[in-house]
């Protein structure tokens, strides 16, 4: 192998590293588990969720499949497989996203550059009426919680962005996994 070869790759194996180690999200960034014991998902966790996550997330069509509507949707996972892993909060997936330490998974997404939401489905993406109307000259809809409205707003589920979870949901949704997601 040539010198120049020998550079080449270790270049190579230098920006995998690196790519690696940027591709990590911060983990001491995660809120730390809250003092509670006996935290379940019906009675602690789909209160927080019906707040946040399941106008994306519920119902019959749910984004990446996953469903947080249930106790065996969450264990089920997504399409990609489990999101969480009991008894190792630090570990699962759902709780590095709902923490939004990872710009790439947090959830609700993060605003992305030019005001956008989210990939091309998301709230501002195509399909979306226009700002402060919609397409068919109708007069915006009810915002959330008017009467005989559901959750999300008449049109499945547009309205105003979900809010991001408090560092306190996070960390009883923490505390939660780490007793066993129960």
């Amino acid at each position: 192998m040539t010198m120049t070869e020998k550079i080449s790759v270790l270049l190579g194996l230098t920006l995998s590293v690196c790519w690696v180690a940027s591709a990590t999200p911060d983990l001491t960034k995660l809120p730390p588990a809250v003092k509670k014991d006996g935290v379940t998902y019906a009675k602690d966790i789909r209160p927080i969720f019906e707040g946040s996550c399941l106008r994306c997330h519920g119902g019959e069509r749910p984004k990446a499949g996953l469903r947080l509507d249930s106790l065996d949707g969450v264990l089920k996972g997504s399409r990609e497989g489990k999101v969480i892993i009991p008894g190792q909060s630090e570990k699962s997936q759902l709780v590095i996203a709902v923490a939004r330490i990872d710009d790439e998974t947090a959830m609700p997404p993060k605003q992305r550059p030019g005001g956008r939401r989210g990939g091309p489905g998301g709230p501002g993406g195509p399909g979306d009426p226009p700002p402060g109307g919609s397409r068919d000259g109708q007069p915006p809809a009810p915002k959330d919680g008017a009467p005989g409205q559901p959750p999300g707003g008449p049109r499945g589920g547009m309205g105003p962005p979900p809010k991001p979870l408090t560092a306190e949901q996070v960390g009883l949704i923490r505390a939660w996994v780490d007793q066993g997601a129960k």
